[in-house]
């Protein structure tokens, strides 16, 4: 039987229900999608991360990371810097969601980080680069037979905003990526974490959130980012935003 319990995730306002039930020296494993606020901007600053790790995004022993090289390697910040490669990243929610699941329940997590920054919701269509990759690591971080894949942690759709069709196309290419993906990785009934954007490149900022919060699927949850503090460059969230519990 699994087990459930509630983690109030950094950027998250509200609780929601993650599955972890862990077998003995098992992973319980999370997929990290989308674009730039997923992999991280928090601290970035003219191009340049600063350095800063607070301590909800410290390195701990219990969670581990599957690196470029499809090797697990203990996690740190900046979680995303051999994925989104190219780009300044920084503070994102990854370790700080790990570090409260290993704080609440023990045992250990795997993060599989796949995001990259800019990309829009059609470019992880089924058969992309971006969607084989994704499918790819996962496949690969259960394939030592260590773990089980628990939820995808998605945090996309700020470049749907810039145009209207984009926006009006959100809703329909979102579920079919998530029943695609749930097909492909023979978990049909994956938890799918959403975060309802709160910014956008873009003037359909509020199309887009109103496609994600509107999504009616099995075992997906969606929560809302709006209001968090942004960086000043209006788009990303701060390092306080990426990892405050509320």
């Amino acid at each position: 039987m699994m087990d459930v319990m509630s983690i109030m995730l950094p950027w998250f306002v509200y609780i929601l229900v993650v599955a972890t039930y862990c077998g003995r020296g098992a992973k319980d494993i999370f997929i990290l999608g989308g674009q730039s606020n997923m992999a991280g901007r928090g601290g970035v600053i003219n191009g340049k991360w600063n350095g800063i790790v607070p301590p909800e995004c410290n390195p701990n022993p219990s969670i581990l990371s599957l690196s470029a090289k499809l090797k697990w390697v203990e996690a740190h910040e900046p979680l995303h810097s051999n994925i989104d490669v190219g780009k300044a990243c920084g503070i994102g929610p990854g370790l700080a969601f790990a570090n409260e699941v290993v704080r609440r329940k023990g045992g250990v997590v795997g993060l599989v980080p796949c995001a990259v920054g800019g990309t829009r919701i059609e470019e992880w269509k089924r058969g992309s680069k971006l969607y084989n990759e994704l499918v790819g690591r996962s496949i690969e971080s259960v394939r030592d037979g260590g773990g089980r894949i628990r939820a995808l942690v998605w945090y996309q759709g700020e470049s749907d905003t810039v145009r209207e069709e984009d926006a009006n196309a959100y809703k329909h290419r979102m579920k079919n990526f998530i029943l695609n993906l749930r097909s492909d990785l023979h978990l049909p009934s994956l938890l799918v974490i959403q975060v309802a954007i709160a910014s956008g490149e873009g003037k359909f900022i509020k199309k887009v959130r109103k496609a994600q919060l509107g999504i009616k699927l099995p075992n997906v949850k969606c929560v809302d980012a709006k209001g968090l503090h942004l960086n000043l460059d209006k788009l990303h969230l701060t390092t306080m935003s990426q990892q405050i519990w509320k």
